[in-house]
Order: C-alpha cells, then structure tokens, then sequence
C-alpha cells in the first residue's frame, strides 16, 4: 500500500533521468518511501520565518530534544517538510462520498474522471484552526487520499514544519505514530504507547495531558490490522489500562482517553468509514494532480532529454483512461519510469514489440521489464536470460503469493512472520528485483514493516501468482487453507476469480481482475513470456474468457461498478468491440436499439473514459426510462449532460432529482430540451435544486412545465445559490410564471442567464421582470423574444435599465414593439451603463425608431451590439443609424438585414466605415443596395482598418460591384469573412476576386455561393488559391459546375490550398 507522495522536484526529477534501470527504479522506491522529496517551492501560505523551537512550551529541553528528535528520524535535510502547493492547500470537505467509501481507489479515480470535489482549501497552517471566529477548533480531524495521493508525505512534511515552528504553533507537543508501528503490538495502554513509541520522552519527562495543546496524529487508518469497531468496544477512561491496539485507538478518538488531546487520522477513503461521522470535526481531502501537474511531473524525470520527455507526455495524454490515472501521482511516476523504458528502447514506430502501452496490464508489464534492467526482452536462451527468467518466476512465486493472499485478506502490510508463513525467502528480500516492489520500513518497535510500492503493484503480482499457479491447483485458490470443491483447468479457475470480484462489494479485486484478464492478452504474453509468464501458457482461453466476463453482465437494475470493470476486463483482453459498437451508435444517435446489459454496462463504461463522452455525455434521442435509471450511478460524475428529445415524462425527473440531490452529485450542466416534462416534473427538480450544489445550467427548452412548473422552480431559486443559467425556452409559463420568476429574481444572487423565449408572455409579465431587474445585480443575460410585451413591457423594461447595472444583454426579438417602445429603450441607453447587447429583430421599427436609436448610439459609450434585422428602417432611417455609427466608438455589430435598404443608405454606411475604428462586423444581406452599394462598401474597405466582417448576401450585386470590392480587397489587410451568397456576380465579377485572392493576405472566408459563376468563373477562383495560403474556408455551391466539374474543381484546390475547406 503506498502511502509516501512522489515528488516533483527538480533533484528528485533529475534522479530519474539518468542511471541504469536498476538506478531509476531505486529512485522511485525512495521517492515513494518519502525519502527524497526535494526541489518543491516554498507555498506563500507557510510561515517563512528563520527556524525556531522555542515556541509555547520552547524553553521545555524536553520539548525541544523532542523537536530535534522529530527532525532527525526524518533525515535532518533542510529541504524536508517543504510541501509542493497541492499538499499545502487540502479541500475541506463534508466527508467521504458514498463512492469513496465503497469503491476500490481506481474506480473512484475514473467514475470522477480524475476530477475532485469543489470545495474550499485549506491551509496546513490553518488546518486545525478555527473557520470562523465563533466556532471552535477540531479536536478529531481526518484526512483522506487514495493510495499515492501523498498521506504519508504530507503527515511528514506537517511534522518537520511544527518541529521547526513554522505551524501548528498552538501545540506545545506533536506525537505522529503510525499504524505500521502500532501493529506491532498486540496490547497496549495510552501511557505505554506515549512512552514506549518515544523514549526520549521518559517516565520523568513531561505529562501530556498537563501540556496546553497536544496533537496526537496517527497516519494510515487504512493499513490498522484490526478494523476499529466503534459499536462493540467497551469505553476506558484508565490511561494506565492495557487493551487491544484498535480498542486503545477508538477510546482515544471517542475522547474517553486523552479528551484534551487533538487527533489526525490519514486514511484511504474507504477506511476512513471506521469512524463515525458524529466524532469527525473535520475532514480534508488530497487532490490528485492536474494536467499542468501532470505535465510537470513527467518533465522532470527526463530533465535532460527532452524528445523522450515529450513522447513520454505525448504517450500517456494519447489514452484517456490511463490519463486519468495519472492525476494520482504514485501511478503517474511509475507510468513515467515504464514509459521513459520504453520509449529508450525503441527502435522505429513500426517495431510491432514495442508499440506504446494502451491497457493497465500493458503499462505494468513495461514496469517489470524495467526492473529486470532492460534485460527482460526475449533472447536466445543465454545464461543470464534464464537467470533472470528463474529470478522471475520465483519472484512469482513467493511475493505473488503474498501479494495474492494479502488481497484477499484485504492486508497490505507485512511483517517477518507474515512473509515466513508464506514462503517468501527472506534472503530474496536482498534483490534488485525484489526491491522494485516490495519496501521495507522500520517501525519504532525494532522491527521491519513491508508494503508492495502501490497497491496495483501488490494487484500485478497477485494477479500474476493466481495465472500461473491455476494450471497446477485443484482446488480454489480464494480458500487455501480450507476445504473446497476440486477446481481444474484455468478457465474454471478464471471464472471463480470473476465470481469473487462481482461479489466483493467494496471493489477490492476489480484491479487484480484486470490484471488477470490482461495476461490473457498476447501483447502481453509475449512481453512478459520467459520471464514472469510462461511462454504461450492460457493463449487458447481468450476466447472463453472475454465470453465469460460478458455471462458475469446481469440485467440489474442499475449498472454497478462491478459491470463497469468487466468492461476494463474486456479492454484488457482486448476485446473491445463491445464498447466501439455502443461508442458508434452514441455518436450516430443511434442508443434506442441498445438496451440489453451489456449495452447498458458498455455506456456506463464509455461514460467515464471515451473521448467521445469526455466534453459532454450525450444521451440523446432514444434512450428509454429503463436505460437511464440503470446507468443513474454513473449519471453522478458526469459533469455535463444532454438528455434532450427523449420523449422523457415526469417519473424520469423523479429519477433525476434523486440523483440530483445527492452528496456525490457533480453534474453541472444538464439539457433537457424537447422532452415531455409537465409540472410535476419540473416539481421534481425544484426540489433538488434546493439541495443540490453542483448544478450550474438547467436547459429544459420545449417542454410543458406552465406556470406551475415556472413557480415551483422560481420557489427553488430563492434558495439555490449555484445555478448561473436557467432556459424555460417554449414552456408556456406565461404572465404568471413570468411573475414567479420576477420573484425569483429579486432575492437570487447567482442567476446570470435567463431564457424566456416563446412562452406567450405579455406587458404584464414583462412589467414584473422589470421590478426585479430593478433589485437584481447578478442577472448578466435575459431573453425575452417571441413573446408579446409590445410597447407596455418595453417601457416597463427601459425603466429598469435606468436603474440595473448589471444587465449585459438584452433579446427582445419579435415582440411586437413600435417606435413608441423604442423611444423609452434608447432613452434608457443613454442612462445604462452595462448593456452590451441589444436584439431587436422582427419588430415593427420605423424611420422614426431608427431616429431615436441613432440618438442613443451618439451618446451610449458600452453597447456593442446591436441587431435590427427585418424591421421597417429603409433608406431614410438606415441613414440615421449611419450618421450615429460615424461618431460611436464602441459599436462593434450592428445587423441591418432585411430593412429594405438601398443604395443611398450604403453610401452613407461607406461614409460613416471611413471613419469608424470600432465596427468589426456589419450584416446588410438582403438589402438591394445594388452595385452602387457595393463600390460604397468597396470605398470603405480601401480605407477601414477595423472591419472583419461584411454580409452582403442577396444584395442584387452584380459584376461591377464584385470588381470594386475586388479592388478593395486588393489593398484591405483586415476584412476575414465576405459573404456575397445569391448575387450575380457571373465571371467578370469572379476574375476580379480571384485577382484579389492573388495578393490579399487576411481574407478567412469567402461564400460566393449561388452567384452564377459558371465553370470558368470557378476556375478563376480555384488557381487563384494557389498563391494564397490563408483562406481557411470557400464556398462555390450553387453555380452550374455538375458534379464532374465540382469533383475537379476540388482537387485543383485542394492541391493549391490544401489546408482550404471547400464546400462544392
């Protein structure tokens, strides 16, 4: 069990980097035994003062040799209890998930996909402080990490802090102990354990409970050879009574012993459940690495030779899964040391031997080469192949069998009896190779504790006992010892090892089963073949195998975590069309046929590690009530979520609102659009949103929910404080629910995204939505279009605007309002500080509207974004706006689509571009500006030096225009996107662009789509590309080529531009 973090370090990197294998692997034994753990930074939050030990109690010598002492067993190096940011900041957390507490560390890892939990930090310094200044400190603290996370290092770093005064401060006395050494002991009493543990502190030293503070810290819940029993241990107040070790611990953490006394307990996840909840004041969590992390730390092992040090990274970022595993930074070390193997002995991306790991069983195989120095590769039999080659198979079989047993009878931590009792050679213990899994560590008892480096290299082994010796036992291997059924033939062997998986609830032989199954793969057959594996043994089994994990999928209600890891089973194996045929129909829409539970346990699967679910998880069109509540486990780590057009009715929000008030819940965004959700439904989910603290965005456009619906959620809003974005889009809410929501607003904090579009809300409802707007500061976005407020609700709502500073954007698309509403909107603009966008598409805005726009847009220095499109504005009032865009400096889109729009108003637009520096996009499509308006446009382009894009489809452009714009872009070195979709620009319009296409350098995109090009104008274009190499994306549909000439066409470009998107 691996408890020592492995450092990232520059000294400790450069330790890695060089050195024979055997070296390496020396190096990662040390840095997982926490023995050099240099080159960390010092975090800004540690006390950086000059070393002191006179703290309280200071000028006690006894405390003070005490200190030193604590120093001096941690090695005396100055660079020592210096932790890296991650170990100096742990998430304060409620307590362990229900995942964490049932689930093998792996599945916790990938079920999360390597994320944790959003929570507050904390500092080691604050660690036992106060959280505020009316609560009180802990005196039980626990902290948890999964094996690797760096317990043992942390526990190490916060000693050697305090020894030297730089926190924990408070205490006059720290005692840190270990459940290694406390396993030595078969009884023990409170005093004897202070005493006996350290004797430096003797019968006339100090009396602990007459000091001001004491922690009392024991590290490695996880490896106490008795689980502790809170229920049944009888309560001791006698510190001078001898009792059982567990017994001694749980009287001690009850507070019947030492109540004055502070206690930290590290653990793994799943053992930290010994003690109750009640008794835990406070528990913190180690994250595991992030993907700068992650980065770092694989760069640092090859310092000086970065082409390894880059295909090492390149090598684990290429498969998710064990990407995943490497924000636990023990496996991140030791995939980095298989992989730098590796990759050194490469000779070609060809060589079919040494091709990149890509299962778990893969990678650890590489791991065991390594320790055998290189020298693991097949040979021709030379005497130290074969030395080696024994040297393995005894190492199986002893260590695996150890290993093996120490699984079953969930140990991890071994003693000189244990390894007599089951064969192993103490004598072995002295070998390279030996030491590359087992470690040795002396307790404070005189006596030797070992431990396999990582708890999968104690699975590895395990696994690779159990595979060789099933071809000689006949009876089980899981009952040694005890009377069992004759079992022959390894695959009767294998199936009892997958019986015993799927029933262990707590997950503790998922990992060895992979391993098992792994082995039947014949890349790693053949990697490990002489060596630790026989040569081809079991190669006729895989068959079998693979359709036995798939019998073991049985149709339960839910998938649980056991099915997901026949899913890695398989992968190890290699069987892997399960999981592509599901992972095809996810991405093709096609779930609704899958529905049998190997389907179901294949999308479990896929849900925590494909790259096709890692963005979103897409549970789209067709999946049924049945294949959701069986995948809802999974549905909890998902952090974004689409579940829209699944014909989904109420029971199945019931469904979701249970997973949605779960403590482990981290889904923060869900859809839910165009499904069958009434009331009762959206009920359910306000319900969860008042417990729920992941969920961010809750998308359920094109439902029933009606104003019920609306109220019960706005009800929930009043409390919810995560939710940031909200769309009832088509819900039929009405004025009523427009009015719960309003409510909902005025006292929300954290809603910044509201959709309210098409739910036939009127003046009333928009007058209550602007009272609220009046209170709330935190609402960033509202979309109110396709409803009927007309010029009563827009009055209502510029009301608002004078008095709301926080309002960003604003949609009012086809809602009815006339030049009266607008008029009371551009009054509000002048006044607003905070609008940036404004929509007000498909209204019935006239000259006169457009009078008092262009008003507003002289003096509103923050609108950036305005939209008229398909309103009534003509030339007269395109004028206006034109005259107002010539003195704004802030405007950045101004859309004037469908506004009847001719040439004279182009002109003014060119006019006004001439000068504009702000304006980077202007739509005029469908606008008959004619050629006229083009050379405007043209003009304007020869001299702006902002404008990025320009929309002028369907303007009536013929081949005069598309020849001045041809000119423009000549000369323009700004303009990316012009779309001249549906003119008429023919070949003398086309000959003038590809003239420009020749010299122009900043042009992205260009849509001449529909134009009547013809075959010769297309060419033009196309050898015009051949010179031109920053045109991303060029659209020539529509232009009478046929298919012959299309499919020509788009070879000449794709030979002249071949970075070029061509849509013929």
């Amino acid at each position: 069990m691996m408890k020592q973090e492995v450092c990232m370090g520059g000294e400790a990197g450069q330790g890695h980097g060089a050195g024979s294998p055997a070296e390496q692997v020396k190096a990662l034994v040390d840095l997982l035994a926490g023995k050099s753990c240099q080159g960390f930074q010092a975090p800004q939050t540690l006390d950086r003062t000059p070393d002191s030990l006179q703290e309280p109690h200071g000028n006690d010598s006894r405390i003070q040799r005490h200190r030193e002492a604590l120093l001096s067993r941690a090695g005396g190096s100055l660079e020592l209890g210096v932790p890296s940011p991650r170990l100096a900041n742990l998430l304060l957390v409620e307590g362990p998930t229900d995942l964490q507490l049932q689930e093998h560390d792996f599945t916790q890892v990938e079920a999360t996909r390597g994320s944790w939990r959003s929570a507050k930090t904390i500092t080691l310094n604050g660690l036992f402080l106060p959280l505020s200044r009316v609560s009180i400190p802990p005196r039980n603290s626990i902290t948890i990490g999964v094996a690797g996370a760096g317990k043992t290092t942390l526990v190490r770093d916060f000693v050697c802090l305090w020894a030297r005064g730089q926190v924990g401060r408070d205490f006059s006395l720290v005692l840190p102990l270990t459940f290694r050494d406390l396993n030595t002991h078969e009884k023990l009493s409170a005093d004897r354990l202070l005493r006996s543990v350290f004797p430096h502190i003797e019968e006339s030293g100090p009396d602990v409970t007459a000091l001001a503070k004491v922690l009392l810290i024991l590290d490695g819940l996880d490896e106490c050879k008795t689980p502790l029993d809170f229920s049944n241990t009888v309560a001791c107040t006698d510190p001078r009574k001898e009792m059982q070790v567990d017994h001694l611990i749980t009287n001690i953490i009850r507070g019947n012993l030492f109540p004055e006394v502070s206690v930290w307990v590290t653990s793994r996840p799943g053992a930290a459940g010994q003690i109750p909840g009640g008794l835990v004041d406070r528990t913190t969590e180690i994250r595991g690495f992030n993907a700068e992390e992650i980065r770092v730390c694989l760069e640092q092992m090859y310092p000086e030779d970065q082409a390894l040090s880059d295909w090492v990274l390149s090598q684990v970022q290429a498969d998710r899964a064990l990407y995943l595993m490497c924000t636990v930074p023990a496996f991140c070390q030791l995939a980095g040391l298989a992989l730098g193997h590796l990759g050194r002995h490469r000779r070609g991306p060809q060589d079919e031997e040494l091709l990149p790991p890509r299962t778990l069983c893969e990678l650890y195989s590489w791991y065991f080469r390594m320790a055998l120095g290189g020298e693991g590769r097949k040979g021709k039999g030379s005497p130290r192949i074969e030395q080696l080659a024994h040297s393995g198979r005894k190492l199986v079989g002893t260590l695996g069998r150890l290993a093996f047993h120490g699984l079953v009878r969930k140990k991890y931590v071994f003693y000189e009896p244990d390894l007599k009792a089951f064969g192993v050679d103490l004598a072995l213990l002295q070998s390279g190779l030996c030491s590359c899994f087992l470690q040795r560590e002396e307790t404070l008892a005189s006596s030797a504790a070992y431990s396999f480096s990582h708890l999968s290299l104690q699975e590895f082994l395990g696994a690779a006992y159990y595979y060789n010796a099933s071809k000689r036992a006949i009876f089980d291997l899981f009952t040694e010892g005890s009377v069992s059924w004759p079992r022959l033939g390894f695959l009767t062997h294998f199936r009892s090892a997958a019986q015993r998986a799927m029933q262990a609830e707590d997950g503790r032989l998922d990992v060895f089963l992979r391993f098992l199954s792994g082995f039947l793969s014949p890349r790693v057959n053949a990697l490990l073949a002489g060596s630790l594996l026989a040569p081809g043994e079991h190669q006729g089994s895989q068959l079998q195998a693979a359709q036995l994990l798939q019998g073991c999928l049985r149709p339960d209600v839910a998938v649980c975590a056991r099915a997901v890891n026949v899913l890695h089973c398989l992968r190890e194996l290699g069987h892997t069309e399960l999981a592509r045929s599901v992972e095809e129909a996810m991405q093709s829409g096609g779930l609704a046929g899958l529905t049998g539970p190997p389907h179901r346990a294949a999308l479990a699967y896929l849900l925590q590690v494909s790259d096709v679910c890692a963005p979103e998880a897409n549970l789209s069109l067709g999946v049924s009530q049945s294949v959701l509540q069986s995948l809802l486990p999974q549905l909890l780590y998902c952090q974004n979520l689409r579940l829209d057009t699944n014909q989904f009715q109420d029971p199945v929000m019931e469904l979701l609102g249970s997973v949605l008030s779960g403590k482990d819940c981290r889904i923060q965004r869900i859809s839910l659009a165009e499904n069958q959700i009434s009331n009762k439904g959206a009920k359910a989910l306000a319900r969860s949103l008042l417990v729920n603290r992941s969920l961010t965005t809750l998308d359920l456009r094109g439902n029933s929910i009606g104003p019920q619906g609306a109220k019960a959620l706005a009800d929930a809003l009043k409390i919810n404080r995560t939710l940031a974005s909200l769309s009832l889009q088509s819900n039929r809410i009405s004025d009523d629910g427009a009015r719960s929501m309003s409510e909902a607003l005025a006292v929300n904090r954290t809603l910044s995204v509201m959709q309210l579009q098409k739910n036939t809300i009127g003046p009333a409802g928009a007058q209550q939505m602007a009272e609220a707007l009046k209170q709330n500061r935190s609402l960033k976005e509202l979309m109110f279009s396709s409803n009927s407020i007309g010029d009563g609700g827009a009055k209502a709502l510029a009301g608002a605007l004078k008095v709301n500073q926080g309002l960003e954007s604003l949609d009012l698309q086809s809602n009815s309002i006339s030049d009266a509403g607008v008029a009371a909107l551009t009054g509000a603009l002048c006044a607003n500080r905070t609008l940036l966008s404004l929509n007000l598409r498909e209204n019935s805005i006239s000259q006169e509207g457009a009078q008092h726009l262009a008003r507003a847009l002289r003096t509103n220095s923050t609108l950036e974004n305005l939209d008229l499109t398909a309103n009534l504005l003509h030339d007269q009032g395109a004028q206006a706006i034109a005259v107002a865009v010539k003195e704004n400096h802030t405007l950045l889109s101004l859309h004037l689509q469908w506004n009847f729009i001719q040439a004279g108003a182009a002109k003014a637009l060119g006019q006004a571009l001439q000068f504009n520096k702000s304006l980077i996009s202007l739509d005029l499509q469908e606008n008959a500006i004619g050629d006229e308006g083009a050379r405007a446009m043209a003009s304007a382009l020869k001299a702006n030096t902002a404008l990025t894009a320009l929309y002028l489809q369907v303007a009536s452009i013929r081949a005069p225009g598309a020849q001045a714009l041809g000119e423009a872009l000549a000369v323009n070195r700004t303009l990316e996107i012009l779309d001249l979709r549906g003119n008429a620009i023919g070949v003398a319009g086309a000959k003038a662009l590809a003239n420009a296409l020749k010299v122009n350098s900043s042009l992205r995109r260009l849509n001449l789509q529909e134009n009547s090009l013809g075959m010769d104008g297309v060419i033009c274009i196309a050898t015009a590309l051949s010179g031109n190499h920053r045109i991303q994306h060029i659209n020539l549909q529509g232009n009478h080529i046929g298919e012959s000439g299309a499919r020509m066409i788009s070879e000449v470009i794709k030979s002249n531009a071949p970075l070029c998107t061509v849509e013929m």
